[in-house]
């Protein structure tokens, strides 16, 4: 359907119409007559259709308050009287994309689907949400959501029993034996993230930056400041921003115009225009009700700003910010873009290089801020060492200065708009498109009415940053934004000694000195009642009145792109027959069964310092500009695939993963060949500088990711595939990386020559499979470039052999105030063959019983339930403030599953939403590395569609049927934690417990 500026149509006026390329398609800005309202619809053929609905909400403080909004109205509607729709909709809908996201300024709300009715039923519930929250009538969702007192004590002992817990924290209430305790879902996920010094430097520069706007704020709100937001607060808020004059609305893709905006405008628009035009105009201090105020800091420049952090002393970090302009002025901000990846996107760009040659740190890194009104850059240096904060700016000006007086190397800036313009056509958002362009729409539309497609067009931009290569152009943004800026900020993060919990320590005691009998009794009744609430079943009649897709929707499976062998190939070769919008896929994978199980870790280091070293024909920077310009991905790693039946069955892999236009299909096979066999492993310094960039890593991957970490480590205990992962990128590995560098100067030498070892022995046409993605015409040219290598391994008998795996329980202490927590075995030591149901069976426990028990009773930020063709049967949860309840919960699972009995219709959605994750659509990119792994795997389209198939017959006794592998598995006592020191040592969970960092 087309529309044309001026035309009218339920309730909106077109103001613009205009073609983009950029997204194959049509943008049309809408405005909604009666409620103010704006619309931009992206029009063009992608199935996969998306609807957001967003609000300016700039925060006054940093309580968190837009937050915990984002949060709390998910958690039931005047539409939707359930406790969770959220949740209802995870396990019902046929969603491709269901989130909402808190922004330094903006609050988002956005989803996605391929079917039609489902995307209205989506955007029927999220409204619902946003505009009509059950807030305003349950205290408990702010409560739930964001923070409220509990009573410690021995309360956690009866995780199982709320009644019983109940009855334990009345009368510890009564006797004065029980202490507060701070907890919510927000709250705890705050805890997390403000863990790591990254974030809090990041924190600490916004707030230098703009001491007089919103942006000096935390909008994701710090544990120090969320207890102070109170109910009252937090619905004024709601009334002040959720407003559809304050709105911006989003549709995307191949859908049915003319019947949303009539849905949008009768069901939502329309009447809410009524509805808040009669509300009360006046806020809680006499000010007239809106939005508060969003403006732009006039130029400081704050220097020499410290913030002491109870942290380790290697987490020392500095940063510097320079604040660009207005994000409207949308050239400039690509310009600094591809400026910052020119100068510091890599080791050997010019300022990163400087900053590592100079010492001042382990690790140098530069970035751009945006998602604000004013965008800034920021450059980081991690794990400082003595004396480097004070030689940070010094270095970073004289580097610049040299760059800007004496010209910037032309190729390397060509390369990085090279690299930028990849991005840009590949399109891989790592979310639905409709998603990442409603998102990207805002960054400009959100400060100006008519800059709704200004971040979504760039063909403009890149002309005209190709002309201005030759015109000085990238040497004045230099001197502008960096040298002569007026508004800048320099903070350092010091490490001290002490517990960066004391605050709430502290806190908690104040309150209790305040505190008399009757009060420890209230608290204790407010947390019975939430308790009760949380636990109660919603209504057969409010379930009734969500929104339900009918197995009898779910449509054929989709049609995949063929893929397999090719006959007659020099070398083996898988080819791929996917669009891939210009761009050409190339996957060499090399065996690695002729490794010994000791040379693991070297693999791994292999994979880190390639392509950053310099080879025969380039040096490191030449190289590494080549790359950039030439190719759109080079990386080098190490994967493991397994065999769905023999956990013995392993094709271990070395990856080189590349990627080009294909214009540049002939440097694809050159340039990754080269480094593969010609790389110099000389250079041990540059080696060093990237070992130490991946300790560091890695550290912070176990503090703000340690669910992952924790669910690598575990499947070292049951699974062959994951003791031989340990060794390539788990705790393994970071302790090999640790002694490694602790005597690298000494070992350099021996370095240096296994990694040239094993690269002689590792690239070879005999361990080869080539996987292409192209045309037929890449493909040939990719053949006349030089696909094979011309060399095969020698033959020295070297064979991988993995030790058998050993069931452990451990705790690793990481510098957190949280804890992730896991535990699972090898399903197919209990002979639980695989089938479709397992897969619907972990929708049910992780977005039923675990989201119920360890999110919303626990106040977990999250929790769930895994298992894989391959075996692996895990739990985890997430940001946690709980550890023993936690593994309570999990050992707890099987018993609700053998007891699942939900209705026909809930039943039906857990098989909807299932298949439809099945069937979510994938990139090129992700589709193609898909279908090599099923290939090396064992698995083919025969047996992707059993499972299918397996999905949508499976029923509750097929469900219930599993609760016995479940409970061997936890039997097993397989269990592995990432956390806090404090969390950690008051468990009686039996786990040996290790100080990772400091063993």
């Amino acid at each position: 359907m087309d529309l044309a500026p001026e035309q009218k149509l339920h309730g909106f006026t077109v103001r613009t119409r205009e073609e983009l390329p950029e997204i194959d398609g049509t943008a049309y800005v809408l405005d909604h007559d009666k409620s103010g309202a704006q619309l931009l619809y992206l029009r063009n053929d992608d199935n996969n259709k998306a609807f957001s609905i967003a609000f300016k909400t700039p925060p006054a403080d940093d309580t968190g308050v837009f937050h915990i909004l984002e949060h709390s109205v998910l958690c039931g509607s005047d539409k939707f009287p359930v406790k969770e729709p959220f949740v209802d909709l995870l396990k019902s809908s046929m969603q491709t994309f269901l989130n909402a996201m808190t922004f330094p300024d903006k609050t988002m709300y956005p989803v996605a689907s391929t079917n039609d009715q489902d995307l209205l039923n989506l955007a029927d519930v999220y409204l619902d949400a946003v505009l009509h929250p059950a807030i305003y009538r349950k205290r408990a969702i702010f409560e739930q959501e964001g923070w409220h007192y509990e009573l410690g004590g021995d309360t956690e002992a009866e995780a199982g029993d709320s009644v019983a817990g109940d009855a334990v924290a009345a009368t510890e209430a009564a006797d004065g034996s029980a202490r507060l305790v701070l907890n919510g879902v927000v709250y705890n996920e705050m805890k997390g993230a403000l863990s790591d010094p990254n974030s809090v430097l990041y924190d600490e520069l916004q707030a230098a930056l703009f001491p007089d706007t919103a942006y000096r704020f935390e909008s994701g709100g710090t544990p120090r400041a969320i207890p102070d937001l109170t109910y009252e607060q937090f619905l004024e808020e709601h009334r002040r921003h959720y407003r559809l004059d304050n709105s911006y609305l989003t549709l995307y893709g191949d859908l049915d115009l003319d019947g949303m905006l009539a849905f949008l405008n009768e069901r939502y628009l329309s009447p809410v225009a009524d509805e808040q035009a009669a509300a009360t105009g006046i806020g809680s201090e006499g000010a007239p009700l809106g939005p508060h105020e969003l403006r732009e800091q006039a130029p400081v420049r704050a220097l020499g700003v410290k913030r002491n952090m109870a942290t380790a002393p290697e987490n020392a970090c500095a940063g510097l910010g320079y604040v660009i302009g207005n994000a409207c002025e949308r050239t400039r901000m690509t310009a600094v873009d591809i400026l910052i990846d020119a100068i510091a996107g890599s080791n050997e760009a010019p300022l990163k290089r400087a900053l590592l040659d100079a010492g001042l740190a382990a690790d140098a890194t530069a970035f751009f801020a945006d998602s604000l009104l004013q965008p800034f850059a920021v450059i980081q240096l991690r794990g400082l060492e003595e004396g480097g904060a004070e030689r940070f700016r010094p270095v970073v000006e004289e580097t610049l200065r040299k760059l800007a007086d004496g010209g910037l190397d032309r190729t390397l800036v060509e390369a990085s708009l090279s690299r930028a313009e990849f991005v840009m056509r590949e399109r891989e958002y790592g979310m639905p498109d409709g998603v990442a362009l409603a998102m990207s729409s805002l960054a400009g539309w959100l400060y100006d009415d008519d800059a709704a497609t200004s971040y979504l067009k760039y063909e403009d931009d890149f002309a005209f940053l190709r002309k201005a290569l030759d015109e000085g152009y990238f040497e004045r943004l230099i001197r502008e934004v960096f040298l002569d800026s007026d508004h800048m900020a320099e903070v350092e993060i010091v490490p001290v000694d002490g517990d960066e919990d004391a605050y709430e320590e502290e806190r908690l005691a104040a309150v209790e000195a305040a505190m008399t009998p009757k009060d420890y009794v209230r608290v204790a009744d407010e947390e019975a009642a939430l308790r009760r609430l949380q636990e109660e079943p919603d209504s057969p009649e409010a379930l009734a009145v969500l929104p339900r897709l009918s197995v009898a929707d779910i449509k054929d499976a989709p049609e995949e792109p063929a893929y397999g062998p090719v006959e007659d190939a020099s070398v083996p070769t898988l080819r791929h027959d996917v669009p891939t919008r210009g761009i050409a896929y190339a996957y060499r994978y090399f065996d690695l069964d002729r490794v010994a199980f000791d040379e693991l870790p070297y693999v791994a280091v292999l994979g880190l310092v390639l392509g950053k070293l310099g080879t025969a024909r380039h040096t490191a920077s030449e190289l590494d500009t080549l790359v950039n310009g030439k190719l759109g991905n080079l990386t080098f790693f190490a994967e493991i695939y397994e065999s769905e039946t023999d956990p013995a069955a392993l094709a271990p892999k070395f990856v080189v993963s590349s990627s080009a236009l294909t214009e540049n299909v002939r440097e694809l096979a050159e340039l990754p060949r080269e480094i593969m066999l010609e790389t110099d492993f000389s250079d041990t310094g540059k080696i060093k500088d990237v070992l130490q960039q991946r300790r560091i890593g890695m550290e912070q991957g176990f503090a703000n990711a340690g669910h992952a970490s924790a669910m690598a480590h575990l499947a070292s205990y049951y699974l062959p595939a994951g003791v031989v992962r340990e060794q390539l990128g788990g705790v393994g590995f970071y302790r090999f990386l640790k002694q490694l560098l602790a005597s690298f100067d000494e070992r350099a030498e021996e370095v240096s020559a296994r990694l040239a070892d094993l690269a002689a022995r590792l690239f070879a046409d005999d361990a080869l499979t080539l996987s292409f993605t192209g045309t037929d015409g890449d493909y040939e040219r990719f053949l006349a470039a030089g696909a094979a290598l011309g060399r095969t391994r020698p033959a020295d008998g070297v064979r991988l052999i993995a030790p058998d795996p050993v069931a452990l329980n451990e705790a690793f202490i990481v510098p957190t105030d949280v804890c992730y927590a896991a535990q699972g075995f090898d399903r197919r030591a209990f002979d639980a063959g695989y089938t479709g149901a397992w897969q619907v069976a972990a929708r049910a426990l992780s977005y039923d019983y675990l989201w119920n028990e360890v999110r919303v009773k626990g106040g977990a930020y999250g929790a769930g339930f895994q298992t894989a063709r391959t075996g692996n049967l895990r739990f985890y949860s997430y940001r946690d403030p709980h550890l023993d309840d936690t593994l309570a919960h999990f050992a707890r699972a099987s018993e609700w599953l053998a007891k699942f009995d939900p209705a026909a219709e809930a039943m039906e959605g857990y098989v909807v939403s299932t298949v439809a994750g099945f069937d979510t659509p994938l990139k090129a990119r992700a589709l193609v590395r898909r279908q090599d792994g099923d290939f090396f795997g064992g698995r083919t389209p025969e047996s992707r569609a059993a499972t299918r198939a397996q999905m949508i017959d499976a029923d509750a006794a097929a469900l219930r049927a599993l609760a016995g592998p479940i409970a061997e598995a936890v039997a097993m006592n397989a269990v592995c934690v990432f956390g806090s020191k404090d969390i950690i040592e008051a468990s009686d969970a039996g786990l040996a417990v290790i100080d990772l960092l400091n063993e």
